[in-house]
């Protein structure tokens, strides 16, 4: 069954990464360690980060037409920083590797199930 990891933090509070490309690289060294286990282990089916909040886009609709609105579609505590779709046999397997993710440190990883379908293509 696939899982998705909904990664979540404060972005007013998240760690700033350094701006010298080695310090940077030491900082990213549990993702990429994280990453790597996920592959190696064949569970990783993707992921990626999320560039923040405020370049997000909302679409709704009011009066029957599509309104646009700059910026995430509610104001919160945490916003959703990335994710990982992951396929595992069990939800203690996918949520064994979800307290691995480094976002635990300072966020928080919300494991939902996919929910299959027949769409076509």
């Amino acid at each position: 069954m696939q899982y998705l990891f909904l990664l979540y933090s404060d972005e007013t509070k998240n760690p700033e990464p350094p701006t010298d490309p080695v310090a940077f690289a030491e900082w990213m060294a549990p993702w990429a360690a994280y990453n790597a286990a996920l592959v190696a282990a064949g569970v990783m089916r993707g992921g990626n980060a999320l560039m923040p909040t405020g370049s997000a886009t909302t679409l709704s609709r009011a009066a029957g037409a599509v309104v646009t609105t700059d910026g995430p579609f509610a104001e919160t505590a945490e916003q959703l920083g990335g994710y990982y779709l992951v396929e595992c046999d069990s939800l203690d397997e996918a949520l064994k590797w979800a307290q691995r993710c480094p976002m635990i440190h300072y966020g928080k990883v919300e494991v939902r199930p996919i929910m299959p379908t027949d769409m076509p293509g």
